[in-house]
């Protein structure tokens, strides 16, 4: 089938230590695998339905896998070595990202409060977004249950709340990995998404 797990833009411990390598490695190759597999035998099975009531049953097979896939391949080009270990990773240049973050929260810290925040109110799992509205031009904090995906907004930065994203480096403190995961939040990508965003 189509689908396939993309390759990572930096190795599996390339994010330490904000992101274990153990994580990393377990994310990528077992859990969003998962997915893309999942996904593709529900396509294979669409494509076989003989009648409309076969095809509504794949429905929620296709929006859950077909979103984790979506959702991840999105979650690993948000990611970057951070500053101290000479990446990109946590660093706001001057440009249109920053100035829309300010016109918006008012500074980079009171987006990362109000994400945080939001993304920390999601019952069970899923995942926090900063993104775009073509019709206000403005950013959005938003959140998505399970592997929904973000379809009303323009997704800039997407946030895993899934426990396999980091029970096993923080445990149950998810405000911890919140906090630490901005230290490798490529600002640079969700930037080209905006000025992407903007042309529409």
């Amino acid at each position: 089938m189509s689908n396939t797990l993309p390759d990572l833009p930096y190795e599996y411990d390339a994010l330490e230590p904000y992101i274990s390598k153990q994580i990393m490695v377990l994310h990528h190759t077992k859990h969003h695998q998962t997915y893309v597999n999942a996904l593709n035998a529900a396509e294979a099975s669409y494509a076989k339905a003989a009648s409309p009531k076969a095809r509504i049953s794949l429905q929620a097979a296709l929006k859950f896998n077909g979103g984790g896939h979506i959702n991840h391949s999105l979650f690993w080009k948000n990611l970057a070595p951070s500053a101290e270990k000479g990446g990109k990773g946590g660093v706001l240049s001057e440009g249109p990202l920053k100035d829309a973050i300010v016109a918006s929260f008012g500074s980079l810290d009171n987006l990362k409060k109000e994400f945080n925040a939001a993304t920390l109110g999601i019952q069970g799992s899923g995942w926090g977004w900063l993104g775009y509205n073509v019709s206000t031009k403005r950013l959005e904090i938003a959140t998505t249950a399970n592997q929904d995906p973000l379809l009303h907004l323009v997704p800039l930065i997407g946030v895993d709340i899934w426990e396999h994203a980091f029970y096993l480096q923080y445990l149950n403190v998810k405000a911890d990995y919140l906090n630490a995961i901005w230290s490798v939040i490529n600002f640079d990508e969700a930037q080209i998404r905006l000025q992407e965003s903007s042309k529409l």
